[in-house]
Order: C-alpha cells, then sequence, then structure tokens
C-alpha cells in the first residue's frame, strides 16, 4: 500500500490531482519499453550486418559456427560470435543449442540477405541511424520552427531511403502499380516519354527503364549528390542511352509533353505541393497520367494509431515534415496525409480527375488525370 500511495501522489492528471496508476497497465507499459528499447539497440547490429556482409555469408549455407562465419567475413570472432547471440535473441537468425550453431531460414535469408528481394529490409535501419545522427538538427528546428532541409541530413538518410524503397517497388511497380493505370502500359511498350520526379538514387526510374526499352526516362531530384548517383548507376547497368537524371524542383523542372509523370514517396516532403501539382499537369500531355505513391494512410489520425502509422508518423517528425518546412511555402503535409487531402492537394494543382488505383500495406498508388 505504501508503494501504491507513493506512485500516487508522484503522479498528476489532468487536473494536477493526484492520479492512481494501475500496476498492470504499468507493467504493461513497461514491458513494450522493454520490446522498444531492445529494438532500438538492435538496429544498429542489423546496419553492421549488412555492411560487413554477415548476413550475406549464412544465406543458403547451412549451420555454421562463428568462427566460421567471422572467416568468411574477414571479421573477428569474438565481435561476431557475441553479434550471433544479439540476432538470435531478436529472432533475426536460428541457433541451435545443441551443435552451438547458426543459421538462417529461407525467411530471414528472403529479408536480410537478398537485396534483390521485394523483402529486404536492413535499408529501413539506415533510416533509423540517420534519424539517431541528425537529433541534435531536428531538437533546434522543434525549438525555432524552421526546417530542416533533405539535404542537411547525415548521408544514412540517402543509402537507407534506397535500400528500404527499392524492394517494394521492384516487387510491385511493373507488375501491379503501373497496370493500374489506365492505358498506360501499352504507351510505354510502344515507346513513351517519362518523367520521375524527386527520384533519389533513381531506383524507381531504371526500374520502369528495364521493363520497357522502348520508352526514354529522366529523372529529376533537388539533391545533387543523389543525381550523382542515379547517373553512376544508368550507366553502370547500360541504361545511359534512354534514361538522364537532372537537378531540379517538382515546380519548375524542365520538359514537357510527357505520358507519364510519376512522384514516388516525395509529395509530402514539397514544401509547396500545389505548385508541384500544377507543373506536373502543364508538364503532361493532354491525355497524359500522374502517378501518385504516397504512404499508407488512413483518413483519420485515430486510424492511423497502428504499427505502421508509428513508422510513417516518427519517420514525418524527423524527416518529413521538416522538409517541407525548409522550403517556399511550407505546407508540411506530414507523411499520413489521407486520401481527401491529397485530392484537395492534387485538385488544386489543376487535376479534375484523381483516384486511388493500387495499394499495399505501406504504399497508396493515384492515378490523376487533367
Amino acid at each position: 500500500m505504501e508503494k501504491q500511495d507513493q506512485v500516487s501522489n508522484n503522479s498528476r492528471g489532468s487536473g494536477g490531482q493526484p492520479a492512481t496508476v494501475d500496476h498492470e497497465k504499468l507493467n504493461q507499459f513497461l514491458g513494450r519499453f522493454v520490446a522498444d528499447l531492445g529494438a532500438t539497440l538492435h538496429a544498429p547490429t542489423v546496419i553492421i550486418g549488412d555492411k560487413l556482409g554477415l548476413y550475406r555469408a549464412m544465406a543458403g549455407a547451412g549451420e555454421l559456427t562463428s568462427s566460421e562465419i567471422a572467416s568468411r567475413t574477414g571479421t573477428s570472432e569474438r565481435y561476431v560470435r557475441e553479434w550471433l547471440a544479439s540476432q538470435a535473441a531478436s529472432g533475426y537468425v536460428m541457433y541451435n543449442h545443441l551443435s552451438k550453431k547458426y543459421w538462417l531460414s529461407p525467411e530471414q535469408a528472403f529479408t536480410l540477405a537478398d537485396e534483390a528481394s521485394p523483402a529486404f529490409l536492413p535499408g529501413a535501419f539506415y533510416i533509423a541511424a540517420s534519424v539517431f545522427k541528425d537529433e541534435p538538427h531536428i531538437l533546434e528546428a522543434f525549438k525555432t520552427g524552421k526546417g530542416l532541409g533533405w539535404h542537411e541530413h547525415d548521408s544514412d538518410l540517402f543509402t537507407g531511403t534506397e535500400k528500404f524503397f527499392r524492394p517494394g517497388y521492384a516487387g510491385n511497380l511493373v507488375s501491379s502499380w503501373l497496370p493500374a493505370l489506365d492505358g498506360v502500359v501499352p504507351k510505354l511498350e510502344r515507346g513513351g516519354t517519362v518523367a520521375d520526379v524527386g527520384c533519389g538514387h533513381g531506383s524507381s526510374t531504371i526500374i520502369m527503364a528495364k521493363a520497357y526499352p522502348s520508352s526514354r526516362f529522366v529523372g529529376y531530384d533537388i539533391h545533387g549528390p543523389s543525381i550523382e548517383t542515379a547517373r553512376m548507376e544508368a550507366e553502370r547497368q547500360g541504361l545511359g542511352d534512354r534514361v538522364r537524371f537532372e537537378v531540379a524542383a517538382a515546380s519548375s523542372y524542365p520538359g514537357e509533353g510527357f505520358d507519364l509523370v510519376t512522384v514516388f514517396d516525395a509529395l509530402h516532403d514539397m514544401g509547396d505541393p500545389v505548385g508541384a501539382a500544377s507543373h506536373v499537369l502543364h508538364s503532361l500531355k493532354p491525355e497524359g497520367t500522374w502517378m501518385l505513391v504516397e504512404p499508407y494512410a488512413n483518413e483519420r489520425l485515430e486510424e492511423n494509431l497502428n504499427p505502421v502509422g508509428r513508422i510513417f508518423y516518427s519517420a514525418s517528425t524527423a524527416i518529413c515534415t521538416g522538409a517541407s518546412l525548409s522550403q517556399e511555402v511550407g505546407l508540411a503535409l506530414g507523411a499520413q496525409a489521407g486520401d481527401s487531402r491529397l485530392r484537395e492537394v492534387v485538385t488544386r494543382g489543376g487535376f479534375t480527375r484523381f483516384r486511388r488505383a493500387a495499394q499495399t500495406p505501406f504504399n497508396r498508388v493515384f492515378e490523376a488525370r487533367a
């Protein structure tokens, strides 16, 4: 009883009165904290496993000792042994307590060791790492209300964004998203022109270019270093004759007469998404299509209070909102803007037709027409 009284006297309700703490609910919350802290501390170990090729060394190799994995990767056995224990405790590798060996299940290998997999996961942890590194700048933005530009973030954000989003694009863009748009695929098969706005490292642009060899593609992004990376990747894949990348903003990129304009997971980062929508409209052919891909969200806040919403609201707090506020207008849509809010932005830009054409657990795909 004494312990209960102490908790009550030190906890205040909304009216400043002592609040009684429910110990069962307290323990449930502490359990959530333990899980969250473990996940937070585990995140850098995933990046280490990716960078050092530890997951790749284990994939398809059967049971291995820590010494065997260290030998395969040129790393220290003692560190690898501790890393393996952390992975096993997190459920990211399997452990045989009889043989004292470790292995990756097919599912773990598919998501942790295969960069071509549509479910490759490590990129998400690079994004999380960038948030920790940028915390002082984010803290200052909270105090001043000023923006934090995309270019001001740690480079792990750019690497992580490409690694995280590329698998989803590879698994869905050609197979389901583009076919969900009215008449777009036949145009690309015959030979169309496409602008990929906010292209980052160019993964989405390159995926489309490889799928439709008769079409020509140009990727635009305001981040110069990302454009340089995209150019190098296009050359490496032998696409330099049909794909080019340019530094340009969404509201002023050059060119017109495009059959298709795409914006992948970037509209909510823009300071003036209405201005961007207007420019997209004027850059399209009269019967052209704008494909807009945004993070999955429901219409109301209470409908987004779930694990996916948790990811996107957290990322929006640290990255997306500040990116928009750092630009002109600074509308700051946020990563969880609902369909009606996006419709408002797109139609204010001059489009008259707007519909959700496809979706995944992480994305909504919209089609906009003049």
